[in-house]
């Protein structure tokens, strides 16, 4: 019988960190990312997030987050794509870290989001996470550059940025649902990436560049 990751090669790509299991979201994968969700992930009214899903009544968050796993599927393209990688420890669904590129062959670029429920935070599994796509990018992707935002006042997700050896890129004000953010703009290369003490575990890579349209890997597989 014919995989899924054989007819979508997206499907297929599994990143393995020391305690961690980062791998895309599957159908039945959504129930636990709504649950999660459920569960918190932000201090009521204070949301991280330039639309602030998270707030929505239940029954409005259930939908409203499988439509955009399935959007994002359905909008994939070479040229402009996000993958969303669900965030596994054991058997503990934790979050979504999301990278994405547009016009990858030639920026070399990508961009990461990611969200944590509120009872996985402050355990260092934010950092490990985007250490890890971002690793993914420069050593297997080829990228040049990994780029994100965050709020000001969003001194976790910048703290994380820091640890990782980003550096400030500017910033720019933003309409977050009803309100006017001022965004923190970020911006890693391989040069000034601090890398962890550990190695990735890559599965699926080959299927997945391919699939992105490239003809050669690069050295890192």
């Amino acid at each position: 019988m014919t995989s899924l990751a054989e007819i979508w090669p997206p499907f297929g790509l599994t990143l393995t960190t020391p305690r961690l299991t980062i791998r895309p979201v599957f159908d039945e994968d959504i129930p636990s990312a709504v649950a999660a969700a459920r569960s918190g992930i932000h201090e009521p009214g204070k949301s991280p997030f330039s639309m602030p899903w998270a707030e929505l009544p239940d029954d409005e968050l259930a939908p409203n987050m499988a439509q955009w796993y399935w959007r994002c599927r359905a909008n994939f393209t070479p040229d402009s794509w996000t993958l969303l990688l669900a965030v596994w420890h054991h058997e503990e669904f934790l979050g979504v870290q999301d990278i994405g590129a547009k016009n990858f062959a030639t920026l070399k670029t990508v961009g990461t989001g990611s969200w944590l429920k509120r009872s996985a935070q402050g355990q260092g599994f934010g950092k490990e996470m985007r250490a890890a796509v971002v690793s993914y990018a420069f050593d297997y992707l080829g990228a040049e550059v990994a780029e994100s935002d965050a709020a000001v006042w969003n001194r976790k997700s910048l703290g994380v940025s820091a640890s990782l050896g980003y550096e400030l890129n500017g910033i720019f004000r933003d309409g977050w649902g009803d309100t006017v953010q001022e965004v923190q703009r970020v911006r890693l290369t391989p040069t000034t990436f601090k890398r962890p003490d550990w190695t990735l575990k890559v599965q699926g890579h080959e299927a997945f560049y391919s699939y992105l349209g490239s003809e050669q890997l690069p050295a890192g597989d």
